[in-house]
């Protein structure tokens, strides 16, 4: 009886937990931080219960079984003291090489459990069919097969986390999109717009392969090039080895920025009036570069009397943990009746929030015609297969999180992030260089 329950509870347990972890519902938000370390233990155990079934199926040696044990109750033994003594951060050499190991032994893992969770189900089925004749059935063992099958597959994605690791993170992409308008004037019918966002540049560990992916955006040649936040992973020192490499960049009509959460210096131990001065002296080496900072702002591109407005707010999202700095409203106090507005706002979020103390774009009296995010960098993991597959698990957290979107007459672009943050890689979410070309419906 034991066994069957085992069998019947701990999938249940481990499916419902990774759900919810990831959709960051309930315990998440009761315990805050804590409520992830906790959910983080609770599906590590489910994940080993399976992944340590399968080595003791194909190694009954009792040394090799403790040297498992061992090996895994340090890695998971180092990494919680990381958490509770003071997380590292998000760039540093120690977290980096954890989230390298961890990832590399946990995501192949999961496919073990999923293939061993269809194995007890199966067994489930047998043993109650075998259980409506006279005779008390047994429990069916597992299959060896179905170990191999586990362990054959689970290869699998552990080549494409190491691919990730090793090249995905600067397998940058250059993806172009035409959008269509109603109300777009003729006299930007075929505007196009360059966007990068996410570089977090306190992340690189290779300037060649960066230069590389500044150079591909840079070669697009669009009228404006716009970024979308998260210069920096914590301060602007980050980006101060960068700031020729970028300088290369140009447009047309000119370049913008914006801040996203990680610009101001809130992952740091910085002091309030540190903060405010990280993200000064950031937003002056922006300017270096050749954007044009906008704090709540816009500006005005005019051809023959009509208005395309690039306008610019800072960090605005509906998560309790980022900075709210954001005003629309005083962003688009200049706006006029007939122009046409593209709308740069970090997270998109802010896109269609239901909080009803704060405007959201889709219902902003003022219509925002083209709205540019980034912030999910597509988790960095998912599957896309273009007109097939497109998916990642942080859907599961912002339902806009990747490509183009359309609610009320207006849209959003969520671009993929040109860096990366805390895991060094991306795994089927690669690099992305955003290339939207506007085009009036005809």
């Amino acid at each position: 009886m034991i066994q069957i329950l085992k069998l019947i509870l701990i999938p249940i347990l481990v499916i419902l937990l990774i759900v919810d972890m990831v959709s960051f519902r309930f315990l998440p938000k009761l315990m805050g931080g804590t409520g992830i370390v906790f959910y983080f233990i609770l599906i590590i155990l489910g994940l080993e219960y399976y992944s340590f079934q399968a080595f003791r199926n194909v190694n009954q040696n009792v040394i090799a079984l403790w040297v498992y044990i061992l090996i895994h109750v340090l890695l998971y033994g180092g990494l919680l003291y990381m958490n509770i003594n003071g997380r590292a951060p998000a760039s540093s050499a120690a977290m980096r090489n954890s989230l390298i190991i961890l990832s590399l032994l946990v995501i192949p893992k999961i496919f073990i459990a999923i293939i061993f969770i269809i194995d007890d189900i199966l067994r489930l089925i047998q043993y109650g069919v075998s259980s409506l004749g006279n005779n008390t059935p047994d429990m069916p063992s597992r299959r060896k097969m179905i170990t191999w099958l586990g362990l054959g597959i689970a290869a699998i994605p552990f080549i494409g986390v190491l691919d990730g690791i090793i090249f995905g993170k600067y397998r940058y992409r250059v993806i172009r999109k035409q959008v269509f308008f109603d109300d777009l004037p003729e006299e930007f019918d075929g505007f196009t717009i360059t966007q990068i966002s996410d570089i977090h540049s306190g992340s690189f560990d290779d300037p060649e392969k960066v230069k590389y992916g500044v150079e591909l955006a840079n070669a697009q040649k669009s009228d404006v090039l716009v970024f979308t936040g998260d210069m920096v992973n914590s301060v602007y020192t980050e980006f101060e080895p960068y700031v020729d490499m970028f300088s290369v960049l140009t447009a047309k009509e000119g370049m913008f920025a914006i801040l996203g959460n990680h610009d101001y210096a809130v992952h740091s131990k910085l002091d309030a009036v540190e903060r405010r001065e990280s993200v000064n002296k950031l937003q002056d080496l922006q300017r270096k570069v050749g954007f044009e900072p906008l704090n709540n702002e816009m500006r005005t591109i005019e051809r023959n009397g009509k208005r395309l407005n690039i306008v610019g707010v800072e960090n605005w999202g509906n998560s309790e943990h980022f900075p709210k700095e954001g005003d629309l409203k005083k962003a688009t106090a200049g706006v006029k009746q007939g122009d046409f507005n593209v709308l740069l706002s970090h997270d998109p979020s802010h896109f269609d929030h239901d909080l009803k103390e704060y405007d959201n774009v889709i219902n902003f009296p003022k219509k925002m015609h083209l709205t540019l995010s980034g912030h999910t960098h597509g988790m960095q993991f998912g599957i896309e297969i273009p007109g097939l597959v497109k998916w990642s698990p942080v859907k599961y957290r912002y339902h806009n999180w990747a490509g183009l979107y359309e609610e009320n007459q207006r849209k959003l672009y969520v671009n993929r992030g040109f860096g990366y943050l805390a895991f060094p890689g991306r795994v089927g979410i690669w690099p992305e260089i955003t290339v939207l070309e506007l085009k009036k419906k005809v």
